[in-house]
């Protein structure tokens, strides 16, 4: 999911629903968010141990989110780590969470995946959010790496993973930054610094994040994030 030009301004408010998350069956209307709430914190901090820390430090993690995050959040961050740091994370981390939380696992019919029957639809309409008007050559771009990562690209990332309802975009960005950093893939951070401004967090939310993310990130990475966010702005 590497762009090769960067993307536009966030879009606005549509109705959302309990919790601040809009969604459809098939995918995500845009939430706005304009300041850094205590459960987006704690998520966001979640995403970079799940992506780039110990056994030790992901456990702590989880039991500091219990019973203070949206659960459901948990689950999808947990789910989307598969994408940027691997199934060994990601399947060690759910195995956590069962343990912590006491909480089961949900049905295959009560899972967003049974009411979608085209991934690759739901994929490019939630890519084409995060890219905006640099969508149609971010395509050209990946199918010159390769077509099957393509494919890939679209189907698994924005359509299976990313393209999930159960967590609105604008907090899956910012934790898709989280484990950017924390892997320290300063291109992958680039494309989704913008993404996260496209998909409805505000500049001040993400310079926030930056901020919590700098008791995991050292001084001399953190100075050149700050720098890479800066002219992502324009400054």
């Amino acid at each position: 999911m590497t762009p090769e030009a960067p993307v536009t301004a966030a879009q606005g408010r549509v109705g959302e629903t309990a919790g601040g998350v809009s969604m459809t069956a098939r995918g995500h209307l845009p939430v706005r968010l304009e300041t850094l709430d205590a459960e987006t914190t704690l998520l966001v901090d979640l995403a970079a141990v799940l992506a780039g820390r110990g056994e030790e430090e992901v456990r702590a993690a989880l039991s500091a989110v219990n019973g203070v995050v949206n659960p459901v959040w948990v689950e999808e961050v947990i789910l989307q780590t598969y994408l940027f740091a691997g199934f060994p994370r990601a399947l060690n981390a759910a195995r956590e969470w069962r343990r912590i939380s006491g909480r089961r696992a949900p049905t295959p019919a009560e899972d967003d995946d049974t009411l979608v029957s085209d991934f690759a639809q739901r994929g490019e309409s939630t890519c084409a959010t995060v890219y905006g008007e640099f969508y149609d050559r971010l395509r050209v771009n990946i199918r010159g790496l390769h077509p099957a990562l393509d494919r890939w690209m679209i189907t698994e990332g924005y359509g299976k993973v990313l393209g999930r309802p159960l967590l609105d975009l604008a907090r899956r960005e910012l934790c898709v930054i989280a484990a950017c950093a924390i892997a320290g893939q300063d291109r992958q951070l680039h494309s989704h610094l913008h993404g996260a401004l496209n998909a409805g967090a505000s500049a001040a939310v993400i310079t926030a994040v930056l901020q919590v993310l700098s008791r995991l990130i050292g001084d001399d990475d953190m100075r050149r994030y700050r720098g890479l966010w800066a002219r992502v702005q324009g400054k």
